[in-house]
């Protein structure tokens, strides 16, 4: 029998296309979708209906994080005060003893944590494949449904080790046929196109400087004939920038340009360091960036252009990035550290509150070619929604429910719901026992550091 449930009595953000916010209003949903959103009191729908009292709350969409890499939950606080490059050799031997336990204990406790701040959808770019590791990929992948979030995992590569140029260690690098082979793999094995899919495969090689040009532009070419996106770290850095200057002679935009590496099917993590003419190419392509405001100070690594990048058109989405460079990992931080960082760059209007919800989840959304299911609340689309508690003290005497959720302190979730299904409930992910996997997470970091030595 398919489920009716209503919430009712909240203020509702719609984020749809016109911007549609009502300050009490209803949301009901039939099994997986939406059915109605509006004004005032809910209809009655009978005595079967599971009804959510929002009184006191904002319904938002839930957030959507378009860039991640989760086996790093494991990983947290270490190289605290260093570079990317410095951060990147520091961790690498230790990422090199992961395996299928590692991550899956790391993933469940950091999309357990997401879905607590208010995630209903989050990408993945796992890159690490240790040759005694095991199935990695579906590590994650269970974990993702355990927890009950919408999952787009990536298959990650590295094929330029450091005997090759390259940053990463040799021990973690693959042969561009073994990659392919297990990129294909991949997709043939999970990939889920449907409309209400919980799960789809992109490819992913991981940067410019930790893979060749053949297995970027190989990677491109499978991905356009297996019909799944792409995605890769771009402009993170000034590091990156010199590297790609040094080697090819051009910006890391110039570079991906000749690969094929442009379009409505591709994403970049971080997109910090991007001139004009790069922002103007990304428009005009539809190529998207997953934002990582937090990520991206944490690292020192630069301030995105990302007021620039909205107002040139170009997708941008909010990410938290590796936990191993946002410990918090809290995707209801991004958007207000998103507007404070770009205000701080452009001054008080360069990014509204509102703007800022929008890139945490229609902008998500469709940086993930997911507009049309995801990211607003309307009639038809997925019913992934998330329930802010707003009568808290913290919260109590700012008037506008955007405001207090992007400015205010961060808010209990009342419920959260993925796909029609109760994740989060009063604050407590209900699908997991955090406790029990927070031990596991202690455990597991424990033992990679002392097998690194």
């Amino acid at each position: 029998m398919t489920t009716t449930t209503v919430i009712d009595g909240c203020a509702v953000a719609t984020v749809d296309p016109n911007g549609t916010e009502y300050r009490r209003g209803y949301v009901t949903v039939q099994g997986n979708r939406i059915t109605a959103v509006g004004a005032g009191d809910a209809p009655d729908l009978g005595a079967d209906t599971h009804r959510i009292d929002g009184r006191g709350c904002l319904l938002t969409p839930g957030l959507v994080n378009t860039h991640h890499h989760l086996y790093q939950w494991v990983t947290r606080g270490l190289a605290a005060d260093n570079t990317l490059f410095e951060w990147l050799t520091t961790l690498y031997p230790i990422w090199a003893g992961i395996d299928e336990d590692a991550v899956r204990v790391a993933a469940t406790g950091a999309l357990a944590a997401l879905a607590r701040t208010g995630c209903t959808t989050s990408t993945d770019h796992h890159y690490v494949f240790p040759r005694e590791g095991g199935d990695l990929l579906g590590a994650e992948i269970a974990a993702a449904a355990e927890v009950g979030l919408r999952f787009h995992p990536t298959r990650g590569s590295m094929d330029l080790g450091q005997s090759s140029g390259g940053l990463p260690p040799d021990e973690v690098v693959e042969t561009l046929d073994a990659i392919l082979t297990a990129s294909a793999d991949a997709v043939a094995r999970w990939h889920d196109p449907s409309f209400d899919s919980m799960l789809r495969i992109a490819l992913a090689p991981c940067s410019p400087f930790s893979v060749t040009t053949e297995l970027l532009r190989e990677s491109a070419v499978l991905a356009r004939d297996l019909g799944v996106r792409l995605h890769t770290h771009l402009a993170e850095t000034i590091d990156e920038a010199q590297f790609c200057a040094d080697k090819f002679g051009c910006t890391p935009a110039q570079y991906m340009e000749r690969l094929g590496w442009l379009g409505s099917d591709v994403w970049y993590a971080h997109g910090i360091h991007l001139d004009d003419a790069a922002i103007d190419t990304m428009a005009k392509t539809g190529t998207g960036v997953a934002h990582c405001p937090t990520s991206n100070a944490r690292i020192g690594a630069g301030t995105a252009r990302t007021a620039d990048l909205v107002a040139a058109g170009v997708p941008v989405g909010l990410g938290v990035d590796g936990a191993a460079s946002n410990e918090s990992s809290s995707m209801i931080e991004e958007p207000r550290n998103a507007l404070l960082y770009a205000r701080a760059k452009g001054g008080p209007r360069a990014i509204s509150t509102r703007k800022a919800l929008e890139l945490a989840t229609i902008g998500g959304a469709r940086v993930l070619g997911r507009e049309a299911e995801i990211g607003s609340i309307e009639p038809g689309k997925l019913a992934d929604l998330a329930l802010w508690r707003l009568d808290t003290p913290a919260h109590a005497g700012i008037d506008d429910p955007v405001t207090a959720l992007i400015l205010g302190s961060a808010p209990p979730l009342a419920a959260l719901i993925v796909n029609g299904r109760m994740v989060v409930r009063d604050g407590e992910v209900r699908t997991v026992d955090e406790a029990k996997v927070g031990g596991e997470v202690a455990r597991a970091q424990a033992a990679l550091v002392a097998k690194a030595g």
